[in-house]
Protein backbone atom coordinates (compact mmCIF):
# COMPACT_ATOMS: atom_id res chain seq x y z
CA UNK A 1 0.00 0.00 0.00
CA UNK A 2 2.79 2.46 1.10
CA UNK A 3 6.32 1.86 0.86
CA UNK A 4 9.95 3.32 0.73
CA UNK A 5 12.48 1.64 -2.13
CA UNK A 6 16.07 2.24 -0.67
CA UNK A 7 15.26 5.25 0.15
CA UNK A 8 18.25 7.58 0.56
CA UNK A 9 17.79 11.02 3.03
CA UNK A 10 19.64 13.50 4.02
CA UNK A 11 19.51 16.45 6.74
CA UNK A 12 22.54 18.86 4.79
CA UNK A 13 25.44 16.51 4.38
CA UNK A 14 24.33 13.94 7.02
CA UNK A 15 23.03 11.09 5.42
CA UNK A 16 20.20 9.42 8.25
CA UNK A 17 18.42 7.49 5.78
CA UNK A 18 20.15 4.95 3.71
CA UNK A 19 18.93 2.01 1.11
CA UNK A 20 16.13 1.92 3.51
CA UNK A 21 12.85 -0.22 1.77
CA UNK A 22 9.83 -0.57 3.64
CA UNK A 23 6.23 -1.75 2.48
CA UNK A 24 2.90 -1.52 4.73
CA UNK A 25 -0.31 -2.86 3.40
CA UNK A 26 -3.80 -1.67 4.84
CA UNK A 27 -4.20 -5.52 5.73
CA UNK A 28 -1.13 -5.49 8.41
CA UNK A 29 0.30 -3.91 11.33
CA UNK A 30 4.38 -3.60 10.73
CA UNK A 31 6.81 -1.85 13.96
CA UNK A 32 9.79 0.03 13.17
CA UNK A 33 12.21 -0.23 16.12
CA UNK A 34 15.47 0.42 16.90
CA UNK A 35 17.10 2.81 19.62
CA UNK A 36 17.45 6.76 19.73
CA UNK A 37 19.19 8.21 16.51
CA UNK A 38 18.33 4.74 14.30
CA UNK A 39 16.27 6.44 11.48
CA UNK A 40 13.19 5.42 13.15
CA UNK A 41 11.12 8.62 12.95
CA UNK A 42 12.94 10.34 9.79
CA UNK A 43 11.24 6.91 8.34
CA UNK A 44 7.71 8.20 9.37
CA UNK A 45 8.40 11.50 7.75
CA UNK A 46 9.67 10.58 4.88
CA UNK A 47 6.80 7.96 4.26
CA UNK A 48 4.38 10.94 4.39
CA UNK A 49 6.31 13.38 2.60
CA UNK A 50 7.61 15.54 5.38
CA UNK A 51 11.14 14.47 4.55
CA UNK A 52 12.68 14.72 0.65
CA UNK A 53 14.32 12.08 -1.32
CA UNK A 54 17.90 12.73 -1.84
CA UNK A 55 16.93 9.20 -3.74
CA UNK A 56 14.99 6.38 -3.97
CA UNK A 57 10.98 6.25 -4.81
CA UNK A 58 7.85 6.47 -2.16
CA UNK A 59 5.13 4.54 -3.48
CA UNK A 60 1.23 4.86 -2.24
CA UNK A 61 -0.55 1.83 -4.05
CA UNK A 62 2.10 1.27 -6.62
CA UNK A 63 1.71 5.28 -7.34
CA UNK A 64 4.97 7.06 -7.57
CA UNK A 65 4.46 9.93 -5.40
CA UNK A 66 8.07 10.57 -4.60
CA UNK A 67 7.56 14.63 -5.11
CA UNK A 68 3.97 15.15 -3.87
CA UNK A 69 3.58 17.39 -1.00
CA UNK A 70 2.75 16.38 2.37
CA UNK A 71 -0.84 17.99 2.29
CA UNK A 72 -1.76 15.57 -0.80
CA UNK A 73 -0.10 12.45 0.70
CA UNK A 74 -2.39 13.11 3.93
CA UNK A 75 -5.38 13.90 1.76
CA UNK A 76 -4.55 10.00 -0.04
CA UNK A 77 -4.93 8.33 3.26
CA UNK A 78 -1.87 8.73 5.42
CA UNK A 79 -2.16 10.47 9.19
CA UNK A 80 0.83 10.63 11.30
CA UNK A 81 0.87 10.91 14.95
CA UNK A 82 3.84 12.22 16.16
CA UNK A 83 6.37 11.62 19.29
CA UNK A 84 6.07 15.17 20.02
CA UNK A 85 1.93 14.96 19.59
CA UNK A 86 1.53 18.59 18.19
CA UNK A 87 -2.01 19.29 19.90
CA UNK A 88 -3.36 23.11 19.65
CA UNK A 89 -2.65 24.01 23.40
CA UNK A 90 -4.86 26.86 22.84
CA UNK A 91 -7.60 24.99 21.40
CA UNK A 92 -10.07 22.77 23.35
CA UNK A 93 -10.68 18.80 22.68
CA UNK A 94 -13.54 19.53 20.91
CA UNK A 95 -11.65 22.42 18.79
CA UNK A 96 -8.68 19.70 18.27
CA UNK A 97 -11.07 16.91 16.98
CA UNK A 98 -12.69 19.07 14.65
CA UNK A 99 -9.34 20.16 13.29
CA UNK A 100 -8.43 16.73 12.51
CA UNK A 101 -11.44 16.34 9.74
CA UNK A 102 -10.94 19.49 7.87
CA UNK A 103 -10.13 18.60 4.03
CA UNK A 104 -11.01 14.78 4.25
CA UNK A 105 -13.72 12.95 3.07
CA UNK A 106 -16.00 11.49 6.33
CA UNK A 107 -15.79 7.56 7.14
CA UNK A 108 -16.12 5.34 9.83
CA UNK A 109 -14.09 7.53 12.58
CA UNK A 110 -16.09 10.41 13.95
CA UNK A 111 -16.16 12.55 16.73
CA UNK A 112 -18.94 10.73 18.40
CA UNK A 113 -16.73 6.63 17.81
CA UNK A 114 -13.12 8.73 19.02
CA UNK A 115 -14.79 9.63 22.11
CA UNK A 116 -16.29 6.27 22.40
CA UNK A 117 -13.36 4.53 22.48
CA UNK A 118 -11.05 7.49 24.35
CA UNK A 119 -13.64 7.85 27.32
CA UNK A 120 -11.34 11.07 29.00
CA UNK A 121 -11.63 12.96 26.01
CA UNK A 122 -15.77 13.11 26.38
CA UNK A 123 -14.94 13.85 29.86
CA UNK A 124 -12.13 16.50 28.89
CA UNK A 125 -14.16 18.15 26.29
CA UNK A 126 -14.04 21.31 27.39
CA UNK A 127 -10.44 21.85 28.27
CA UNK A 128 -7.91 23.14 26.59
CA UNK A 129 -5.06 21.19 25.06
CA UNK A 130 -2.64 22.56 27.61
CA UNK A 131 -4.54 21.30 30.62
CA UNK A 132 -4.23 17.58 29.60
CA UNK A 133 -1.81 14.83 30.87
CA UNK A 134 0.21 13.49 28.29
CA UNK A 135 -1.60 10.34 28.04
CA UNK A 136 -5.02 12.23 27.37
CA UNK A 137 -2.98 14.59 24.54
CA UNK A 138 -2.00 11.33 23.24
CA UNK A 139 -5.16 10.25 23.32
CA UNK A 140 -6.13 13.76 21.72
CA UNK A 141 -3.24 12.98 19.20
CA UNK A 142 -4.60 9.66 18.18
CA UNK A 143 -8.49 10.63 17.71
CA UNK A 144 -7.64 13.51 15.98
CA UNK A 145 -5.65 11.77 13.04
CA UNK A 146 -8.05 9.18 13.03
CA UNK A 147 -10.98 12.09 12.24
CA UNK A 148 -9.32 11.93 8.83
CA UNK A 149 -10.09 8.52 8.27
CA UNK A 150 -6.86 7.36 7.26
CA UNK A 151 -5.86 4.15 5.25
CA UNK A 152 -2.83 3.79 7.58
CA UNK A 153 -2.11 5.36 10.17
CA UNK A 154 1.82 6.06 11.63
CA UNK A 155 1.89 5.98 15.20
CA UNK A 156 5.68 7.60 16.42
CA UNK A 157 6.28 5.92 19.89
CA UNK A 158 2.79 6.29 20.95
CA UNK A 159 3.41 4.80 24.04
CA UNK A 160 6.37 6.48 25.28
CA UNK A 161 6.34 7.70 29.24
CA UNK A 162 2.89 6.72 29.71
CA UNK A 163 1.71 4.52 32.27
CA UNK A 164 1.25 0.83 31.49
CA UNK A 165 -2.77 1.21 32.41
CA UNK A 166 -2.80 3.56 29.30
CA UNK A 167 -0.58 1.28 27.29
CA UNK A 168 -2.75 -1.66 27.74
CA UNK A 169 -5.68 0.39 26.40
CA UNK A 170 -4.02 1.83 23.19
CA UNK A 171 -2.83 -1.86 22.42
CA UNK A 172 -6.43 -2.32 22.46
CA UNK A 173 -7.09 0.71 20.97
CA UNK A 174 -4.71 -0.09 18.02
CA UNK A 175 -5.91 -3.41 17.60
CA UNK A 176 -9.67 -1.65 16.94
CA UNK A 177 -8.53 0.51 14.45
CA UNK A 178 -6.71 -2.24 12.48
CA UNK A 179 -9.79 -4.32 12.95
CA UNK A 180 -11.79 -1.50 10.58
CA UNK A 181 -9.45 -1.51 8.00
CA UNK A 182 -6.50 0.79 9.00
CA UNK A 183 -3.11 -0.41 8.62
CA UNK A 184 -0.44 1.08 11.06
CA UNK A 185 3.03 1.22 11.27
CA UNK A 186 4.29 1.54 14.94
CA UNK A 187 7.09 3.15 16.16
CA UNK A 188 8.99 1.72 19.06
CA UNK A 189 12.25 1.68 20.79
CA UNK A 190 11.88 -1.80 22.14
CA UNK A 191 9.91 -4.84 21.15
CA UNK A 192 7.25 -5.11 24.09
CA UNK A 193 4.25 -3.10 22.39
CA UNK A 194 5.68 -4.99 18.51
CA UNK A 195 5.56 -8.20 19.39
CA UNK A 196 1.70 -7.62 20.90
CA UNK A 197 0.49 -5.94 18.07
CA UNK A 198 2.85 -6.39 14.82
CA UNK A 199 3.00 -8.96 12.13
CA UNK A 200 6.05 -7.61 10.47
CA UNK A 201 8.60 -5.98 11.96
CA UNK A 202 11.43 -3.83 10.56
CA UNK A 203 15.10 -2.98 12.99
CA UNK A 204 16.69 -0.17 12.19
CA UNK A 205 20.43 0.99 13.03
CA UNK A 206 22.49 3.71 11.68
CA UNK A 207 19.68 4.49 9.46
CA UNK A 208 19.97 1.23 7.70
CA UNK A 209 17.66 -1.71 7.72
CA UNK A 210 19.54 -4.13 9.89
CA UNK A 211 16.81 -7.16 10.20
CA UNK A 212 13.42 -7.74 8.80
CA UNK A 213 10.79 -10.34 9.57
CA UNK A 214 7.33 -11.92 10.17
CA UNK A 215 6.98 -11.79 14.07
CA UNK A 216 7.24 -15.77 14.39
CA UNK A 217 10.98 -15.08 13.12
CA UNK A 218 11.70 -12.31 15.54
CA UNK A 219 10.35 -15.17 18.03
CA UNK A 220 12.97 -17.15 16.92
CA UNK A 221 15.92 -14.73 16.87
CA UNK A 222 14.64 -12.54 19.62
CA UNK A 223 18.08 -12.86 21.28
CA UNK A 224 20.08 -11.44 18.13
CA UNK A 225 17.24 -8.67 17.13
CA UNK A 226 17.24 -7.46 20.91
CA UNK A 227 21.57 -7.64 20.83
CA UNK A 228 21.04 -5.12 17.60
CA UNK A 229 18.25 -2.77 19.32
CA UNK A 230 21.09 -2.44 22.51
CA UNK A 231 24.44 -2.58 21.14
CA UNK A 232 24.03 -1.90 17.15
CA UNK A 233 24.40 -4.42 14.38
CA UNK A 234 28.59 -3.44 14.10
CA UNK A 235 29.06 -4.68 17.36
CA UNK A 236 26.43 -8.34 16.75
CA UNK A 237 28.50 -11.44 15.31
Amino acid sequence: MIALENAHVRYGQATVLSEVSITASQDEIIAIIGRNGAGKSTTLKTLIGLLPLHHGKRAYFGRDISRLPVEQISRLGVALVPDSRRIFPNLSVMENLRMGGLGHAPGYWSIPRVLEIFPRLQERIGFGGDQLSGGEQQMLAIARALLGNPKILLLDEPTEGLAPLIVNNLIDIFALVHRQGTGIVLVEQNLKVPMRLAQRQYVLDHGSVAWSGTSAELAQQREHVEAIITTGVEHVA
